[in-house]
């Protein structure tokens, strides 16, 4: 497990940017956050790839956005929800760094998660509770488990404890 880059995977609506943000901030990294890097590069939100190219072609830029992001160190890399569900980009990510799995039961996560289609798969309640049990299986392969829901100075404090520093 490498310590200079910390990859944040969990569910959408966890809070993976917000706490990749204060992690920066704290220890003095930079911050990178992958469904920023592809809305800028292909100049679209997430749901507007989704809706005019479809996932498939969403997540093989996703990839290559996680392969841009390896040579840097000392970065603090907030994931999209199905980064790490992807067995060839969770396989990077777990050689590259620390992988921090943030947790929050479903029951706390649907009121988080807008319903007004910025989320694309957002849409189906029920689709959404297969998706969140499909991803657990591969978030499970996360270096470290975080429970979230608490503030984020506490996450902050309970996940730096957890490496040790």
């Amino acid at each position: 497990m490498k310590t200079d880059k910390l990859y944040l995977v969990g569910f959408m609506g966890t809070g993976k940017t917000t706490l990749a943000r204060a992690l920066g901030e704290r220890l003095g990294w930079r911050v990178e956050d992958i469904d920023e890097r592809i809305e800028r590069r292909e100049q679209q939100t997430i749901a507007e790839i989704f809706r005019t190219r479809g996932e498939s072609y969403f997540r093989a830029v996703e990839r290559e956005v996680l392969y841009d992001l390896l040579p840097l160190r000392h970065t603090v890399v907030a994931t999209g929800g199905g980064t790490f569900a992807d067995p060839d980009s969770r396989r990077l990510m777990l050689n590259d760094g620390t992988v921090v799995w943030l947790d929050l039961p479903f029951d706390r996560l649907v009121d988080r998660i807008p319903t007004d289609g910025r989320r694309p798969l957002a849409t189906d309640r029920e689709a959404l509770e297969r998706l969140y049990a499909t991803r657990r299986a591969a978030y499970r392969h996360a270096h470290l488990r975080l429970d979230v829901g608490v503030r984020v100075e506490e996450l902050v404090d309970r996940l730096l404890d957890r490496l040790g520093w």
